[in-house]
């Protein structure tokens, strides 16, 4: 985004998120004084870019980062019509982190503040894995100014997608190389133990069909295949996990996906749905398939309509 178009674009994201505020019953001083708050790091960000490491761990001395996301998210999120499923994953998923084996969620992604909307379903009943769950996230959340204050307090793997790793042309090989070193940083994390990752296997945000439908996009069968056999190298026992959101309305993204960076923040006041799926026997999955093709894509398929089914089963779907 060009820094000349910041304070339309912040102009607009402002009236729709003090109208989100008014909904959910908060005075306009607080909903003020959280975008306020917000302004000045995008501008703090605007003009001293912070270059995000493969691995970026959560910003939270001297300012937390993690907790302000929590707090501008919130005002945003309709708590009494929400719904969070899935104790009994929950439970496994933190049993199996603290024997220090790792856990991977395959999720459908909707909005940017994804990881700020599942902490809040989190932070009173699990804290320590709504804190230190990890993020795959692409180049649209560590480089877009007004995405930058939020990703800072989250911890991520900043991975450049295979949709966009061609544009620029001249900047391919060293996207390649970031990505390397993402993966290698991600597989001694692995090593250690205790880790839990969540990655969007679509490569994007869910959008609105012709109908006015949104469906989780199809997951790529090469980006599970890639976390699952990353998982495997890392010699300590992985769990995945299906997790399906429903968090579109909270702020959608545009309904094209642009490569360039600078889309229009759009928002409102909404419930938001949960669901942690049971436990994925990978292995089992495509026991006996002697192709490879066949066997990456068998379990994209599988991990993708556990998710669907329970995405299904939400009432605003």
């Amino acid at each position: 985004m060009n820094p000349s178009q910041l304070p339309q674009a912040l102009k607009k994201f402002y009236a729709l998120y003090l109208e989100a505020g008014q909904k959910n019953g908060l005075p306009p001083e607080k909903m003020g004084a959280l975008f306020t708050h917000f302004c000045k790091l995008v501008v703090e960000h605007t003009l001293n870019p912070y270059h995000f490491q493969p691995f970026h761990k959560a910003l939270r001395t001297p300012f937390d980062y993690y907790q302000f996301g929590l707090d501008f998210v919130r005002p945003l999120l309709d708590v009494a019509k929400s719904s969070l499923t899935g104790d009994a994953s929950l439970k496994a998923i933190e049993e199996a982190l603290n024997k220090k084996e790792n856990v991977i969620l395959f999720y459908n992604h909707q909005t940017e503040i994804d990881p700020q909307i599942i902490s809040l379903f989190l932070e009173k009943n699990h804290p320590q894995l709504a804190s230190e769950m990890i993020f795959v996230a692409g180049h649209r959340v560590v480089q877009d100014p007004l995405a930058t204050p939020l990703s800072l307090g989250r911890n991520l793997f900043c991975i450049y997608s295979k949709k966009y790793i061609d544009h620029p042309p001249e900047k391919k090989a060293e996207k390649i190389q970031h990505n390397r070193r993402t993966l290698k940083i991600m597989e001694e994390l692995l090593s250690l133990g205790g880790q839990c990752i969540c990655v969007a296997p679509s490569g994007g945000r869910d959008r609105m069909d012709e109908s006015g439908k949104i469906l989780p996009s199809p997951f790529d069968p090469d980006s599970i295949e890639m976390l699952y056999l990353i998982a495997k190298k890392s010699n300590t026992v992985c769990h995945f996990y299906p997790l399906s959101l429903y968090t579109y309305p909270l702020l959608p993204p545009p309904q094209v996906a642009h490569v360039e960076l600078g889309e229009e923040r759009s928002t409102s006041f909404s419930a938001a749905h949960i669901a942690f799926g049971a436990e994925i026997e990978m292995e089992k999955i495509a026991q006996g398939i002697s192709d490879k093709q066949a066997r990456r894509k068998l379990r994209a398929d599988k991990i993708w309509h556990e998710v669907v089914t329970a995405y299904k089963q939400f009432p605003a779907t």
